[in-house]
């Protein structure tokens, strides 16, 4: 029976890389859409047949559209599309790319630049005309690679539509009710991007309208740091390393199976309780950016498989090969600026979630020993945001006294 793909999340139509008619296997590659802070790539629910596909490159679409129907060849379409439905509108007409030196082209015949996600944003924040690069990659497919060793020749890029080029209008008082762009040799004036104006969209949103308290505690990680070292010893052979970042996610999702009522989602007059405790972890872009990626199930989850998980998550989340799963479903979520030698700071929540934990950095300092000694351990913050319209202090403040105990016991995570 034909499986009708659908899109779980609003955006624009950015590639069709497969076409009615064609054979398509099961997690193949059918389109690529960009989601508000993420190029998303749509995968194929089965092997068999591209039946029908909708939607032309430039459409905006929203949540629950049906992109495409996959099926046997021959099929009727579930949705009562016919098979033999005409492909996407043609893109607008892009320069002669020059040939790549595996012979095939890096523009379709409909005038397509066939490139990977991470290449477009490199090519984006560059300023580089992709139809002047030699794609190398599976069929002229131009990766992040080519992009980075490419050379501009003196050939000028395409002009820019009247679309494109037109200043943005200026609201009274200035441009944008931000005030008069500066001018001269000395400043750079910088378009915002797509990812960077919907994180300022939703930070600002939140900031606005859910109103953020914040409680912090100190953690002794010492024995943390212990366990971690023991485990990835004993699975260094299985080519598995654990993460303090993985075991603060497990330590985090156990917490919440006592707190319910911050894994949940504001409505106004309503809170959605979710049953399942699927964990959104802040992962910072090689170009700027930001994607809050999921990991589900993170309290059932053992650490050596989360572990594993989460490595390639955040692989394909950097290189730009995001799966709509992979961003899809968080019921709470975890900014860990550890690696950046923080000693505290505070996360805005991503609305319309509860709560959003922030972890700074591990760092010898000095410490009062039970004996009343003086020492040095390992000392780490966390501060926790939570919607008073959700939460109070008293339930915040337990949480983080159970999170404490959990992260100072850690052999509790593997049980």
């Amino acid at each position: 029976m034909a499986q009708e793909v659908k899109l779980t999340m609003d955006g624009t139509l950015l590639n069709w890389l497969k076409q009615a008619g064609e054979a398509v296997k099961k997690g193949e590659i059918i389109a690529e859409f960009e989601a508000d802070k993420a190029t998303v790539e749509v995968e194929s629910p089965s092997d068999g047949v591209v039946l029908t596909v909708s939607g032309a490159v430039g459409d905006e679409l929203k949540e629950g559209t049906v992109i495409a129907t996959v099926g046997a060849s021959g099929e009727g379409a579930s949705n009562g599309a016919p098979a033999n439905e005409a492909p996407p509108k043609e893109a607008a007409p892009v320069a002669a790319p020059v040939a790549p030196s595996n012979g095939a082209s890096s523009v379709t015949a409909d005038g397509r630049v066939k490139a990977s996600p991470l290449a477009k944003r490199i090519a984006e924040d560059k300023g580089i005309n992709l139809a002047q690069v030699q794609g190398t990659g599976p069929d002229g497919r131009i990766v992040k690679a080519d992009v980075e060793g490419f050379t501009p020749s003196a050939t000028p890029a395409p002009t820019k539509t009247a679309e494109t080029s037109a200043p943005a209008p200026v609201a009274a008082g200035g441009r944008n009710s931000y005030g008069k762009l500066p001018e001269g040799d000395d400043v750079e004036i910088i378009d915002v991007n797509k990812m960077r104006k919907a994180i300022a969209d939703g930070t600002t949103l939140s900031k606005q309208t859910t109103p953020h308290f914040y409680v912090t505690v100190e953690i002794d990680v010492d024995a943390l740091l212990a366990l971690r070292a023991q485990l990835n010893k004993d699975l260094e052979s299985d080519g598995i390393k654990i993460s303090v970042n993985d075991m603060l996610v497990k330590a985090a999702a156990l917490t919440l199976k006592k707190f319910p009522n911050l894994n949940t989602h504001f409505y106004g007059d309503k809170v959605v309780r979710y049953k399942r405790i699927n964990i959104g972890i802040s992962v910072a872009l090689p170009n700027n950016g930001l994607v809050n990626a999921v990991s589900p199930d993170a309290d059932k989850v053992s650490l050596s498989t989360m572990a594993k998980y989460h490595a390639e998550l955040f692989a394909r989340v950097r290189e730009g090969n995001i799966r709509l799963d992979d961003i899809k479903g968080a019921t709470f979520s975890i900014s860990n600026l550890g690696p950046y030698d923080v000693d505290q700071f505070v996360a805005i929540i991503a609305t319309p979630e509860a709560a959003m934990l922030a972890i700074s950095s591990a760092k010898k300092v000095p410490v009062v020993k039970p004996d009343g000694s003086l020492g040095v351990g390992n000392r780490m913050k966390a501060t926790i945001s939570v919607d008073h319209r959700v939460s109070d202090g008293a339930e915040a403040a337990q949480f983080m006294q159970l999170f404490r105990q959990l992260v100072e016991s850690p052999m509790r995570l593997l049980v």
